[in-house]
């Protein structure tokens, strides 16, 4: 089944005044669909080089300004580009030769911002654009803008809400185009078993030339245990007996394949003392879900496990949002010493957004004491809070502050 990708209009208007646009995300998010999709919006012709063909990738290893030199196509994918940094050298000297828009299409599996000198050598000639996993919008044919919404001036409207057992096996299937086409629940299991083996082993081994990499499921599965939580390498280490350096170097290797996806602290310009401990996040609930062995039935019967998945959820969601929002958001978390925090505040220029994630089917005045400490201290910055929750009522909390149905991320445009 074909998915219209959200972000295809940004990679379209892109293409008109850039000359390399790279594609990066995880294996099987669809990248290759969605440059293959954008090629009917072209008149002029394509030509695919995938570095996954290893005849192509010995030849441009050995030969890469000759092998791109011989590139005669209007616009050329490559993709994989993770697997021959060789190419990024040669690929800058021909862009400066001919800086025609749209010329190069790369997709990469690894981020390239964590390898090294390559974002630096095509700066000002390449823009970086990340595709996760399927959003709600997309699964339902939908351009969902919820940052849209809550930075506006317009009112929160009425949503229709989501029935709790639907919102549970959306959350544990996740949204690998793979994945959400198949029914059966130990297929998917299968597929995500094969998945994270694949991506440990082959990408990670491709990117590092350290050993040890056998450590990483049982790294991986222990950042799913905690997710959302405010990470604590000493603590990780020690549960794992490796050393702090060693363990910083495996996160940035998970981070790099986007299996997991950093939240950093807010403390810019607030003269209280933040703690700066990121939160640490999977980047797909299905794989979150298949790691801990959670269904929809367990979540549903344990609520507090349910907190932490939903809470992964939304901000995946608005991540996903994020790449073809006209709204240019940054995201954080919120915490104090004194214990007041919000699960995620999103900054648009000088407004800030405060959200809060309950799994509760009732709001009351006490879930939103974060959010009005975050309103004390920004003053007139302060755009919104908002708690999103698993009821179907809008309800008005006072001034900026609402409680809002959690389908209100697949339903705003």
């Amino acid at each position: 089944m074909f998915y219209q990708r959200n972000i295809k209009s940004y990679l379209l208007e892109a293409a008109k005044d850039t000359p390399v646009l790279l594609l990066n995300g995880a294996r099987q998010t669809g990248k290759s669909t969605l440059l293959e999709d954008l090629q009917h919006d072209f008149k002029d012709t394509f030509q695919l080089i995938s570095l996954d063909d290893l005849t192509v990738l010995d030849s441009i290893r050995k030969t890469p300004q000759s092998y791109l030199a011989g590139l005669t196509a209007r616009h050329i994918i490559i993709d994989e580009v993770q697997h021959a940094p060789e190419l990024f050298l040669p690929l800058k000297q021909v862009v400066d030769r001919n800086r025609l828009p749209g010329r190069f299409f790369l997709t990469g599996s690894a981020n390239v911002l964590t390898l090294p000198k390559l974002a630096d050598t095509l700066a000002g000639r390449m823009e970086i654009i990340t595709l996760w996993p399927l959003s709600q919008g997309e699964l339902h044919a939908h351009k969902e803008d919820f940052i849209k919404l809550i930075f506006s001036d317009k009112p929160i409207p009425v949503f229709k809400p989501v029935q709790i057992q639907k919102l549970l096996e959306t959350i544990v299937l996740g949204g690998y185009p793979e994945v959400v086409q198949r029914k059966n629940r130990d297929r998917t299991a299968g597929w995500f078993k094969a998945y994270i083996t694949s991506v440990l082993q082959r990408e990670l081994r491709e990117l590092s030339d350290i050993e040890g990499l056998a450590i990483l499921p049982g790294l991986l599965m222990l950042i799913a245990s905690r997710t959302g939580g405010l990470l604590n390498t000493s603590d990780l280490s020690r549960s794992l007996s490796i050393p702090n350096a060693t363990l910083n170097r495996y996160m940035h290797l998970l981070e790099a394949v986007y299996l997991t996806v950093r939240l950093p602290p807010w403390y810019k310009n607030i003269g209280k003392r933040i703690v700066k401990s990121p939160r640490l996040y999977l980047s797909d609930t299905g794989i979150l879900c298949h790691l801990l062995n959670f269904d929809a039935q367990y979540l549903f019967a344990n609520r507090q496990q349910l907190g932490a998945v939903l809470e992964n959820f939304v901000f995946m969601e608005l991540m996903k949002q994020s790449g073809w929002s006209k709204s240019q958001v940054r995201f954080y978390h919120y915490r104090t010493h004194t214990g007041q925090e919000v699960d995620l505040l999103l900054e648009c220029g000088l407004n800030v957004v405060g959200i809060e994630i309950k799994a509760a089917s009732t709001i009351t005045q006490d879930h939103f004491k974060g959010l009005r400490h975050l309103a004390n201290e920004l003053g007139e910055r302060f755009k919104r809070g908002i708690v999103l929750y698993t009821g179907d009522q809008t309800v008005s909390f006072g001034e900026r502050l609402w409680a809002v149905p959690i389908s209100a991320l697949w339903q705003a445009d």
